[in-house]
């Protein structure tokens, strides 16, 4: 087991990737004074300009790890994986083997029985790991976590994402399952209190690729609510939004501007038939939020360095959480294919429901 760090002084950090998501971690690392940056792996070098010593940009990860070359106190003490979602297994597995904490960029990798062979390696190990669910970080689906479990809305009826936008030029290796709906797969379990029971998805491939670029998905929790997935790289908008209607009300979140919404039931009837057709039979309040503001990145790299600090609650997203969106994700490829409804096991691979 590695040992916990001293709670007062900066993680020794290094990236393994520099994409789209390995740049801003790499920004990170070298700025939060969360951390001292390590270095940064990379075979195609560092091709963002991400990494302000090029002395420290590796092509492989066993050359960011020779102790040899740059003395054994500038090994890095936990490393946050984001290569393609097939490389993961092979890079997390040469960081554990070495004792560094690794944080993995979700998905946690392509299947569910690769995803349980990392989990088995990295326990054995000893080390601390976590997976990259940001969208868990961002303030307005975390203020509306809260004041769902506070009984603002009431009993939760429905869970609605909808993830939507042009294609990405940097996706290779898997389609809008794998990619994107993992964040809202995870999503809708975490902010509806239950896990997944069952699903149905639809799938349609529009672009040439091998892999999906559109996915539609409806289910239920196991506490009874219902919820639909939208999720696409066709739409010539960018949309991210959630929403989580309850007895009372519904809070709805934008996820890129980072802004809460409540709107309430009301008991503010209306006279004027034309208004009752449009917006029902009453109308209730809304109230849209002052929320602060942080880098849902930064945040999830804190909550990660707390947690190799041994800290309790350090708010991160388990392994075993991690498996359970790539089980689902598997499972809305799978009813896509079939065309049926998939329900969900009962547990997961520690025989505890995927969400608490």
């Amino acid at each position: 087991m590695s040992a916990e760090p001293a709670p007062s002084r900066p993680l020794r950090a290094a990236i393994v990737g520099l994409g789209m998501m390995g740049r801003h971690h790499a920004r990170l690392l070298q700025t939060s004074g969360v951390t001292t940056f390590a270095g940064a792996v990379d075979p195609g070098g560092d091709r963002f300009g991400a990494v302000g010593d090029p002395s420290l940009v590796f092509p492989t990860v066993s050359a960011l790890l020779d102790a040899s070359a740059r003395g054994a106190d500038a090994l890095p003490e936990i490393a946050i994986v984001a290569v393609p979602t097939e490389e993961h297994v092979a890079a997390a597995l040469e960081l554990v083997g070495a004792g560094v904490h690794v944080l993995i960029e979700k998905p946690l990798a392509e299947t569910p029985e690769r995803s349980r062979e990392l989990i088995a390696a990295i326990r054995a190990a000893g080390v601390h790991a976590a997976v990259g669910h940001v969208e868990r970080c961002n303030p307005a689906l975390l203020e509306l976590r809260r004041r769902a479990q506070d009984d603002q809305i009431g009993r939760i009826i429905h869970v609605a994402t909808e993830r939507i936008g042009p294609f990405p030029s940097r996706i290779r290796d898997v389609g809008v399952v794998k990619d994107l709906a993992t964040h809202d797969l995870d999503l809708v379990g975490w902010l509806g209190g239950s896990a997944v029971e069952t699903l149905a998805a639809q799938t349609q491939h529009r672009m040439g690729r091998p892999h999906e670029d559109l996915v539609n998905v409806v289910g239920r929790l196991d506490g009874g609510a219902t919820f639909t997935t939208m999720v696409d790289w066709l739409s010539p908008t960018k949309v991210r939004r959630t929403r989580v209607l309850g007895e009372r009300g519904m809070l709805v979140a934008d996820t890129l501007t980072a802004d809460l919404t409540f709107y309430a039931n009301g008991e503010v009837s209306s006279e004027w038939d034309a208004s009752r057709t449009l917006r029902g039979v009453s109308e209730g309040d809304m109230t849209r939020y002052a929320l602060s503001r942080r880098e849902p990145l930064l945040v999830e790299l804190e909550a990660f360095c707390a947690l190799v600090r041994g800290e309790p609650d350090a708010g991160v997203v388990t392994l075993e959480e991690g498996l359970a969106a790539v089980e689902l994700a598997d499972a809305v490829l799978r009813s896509a294919a079939s065309g049926e409804t998939v329900r969900m096991a009962d547990g997961n691979a520690d025989g505890e429901r995927a969400v608490r």
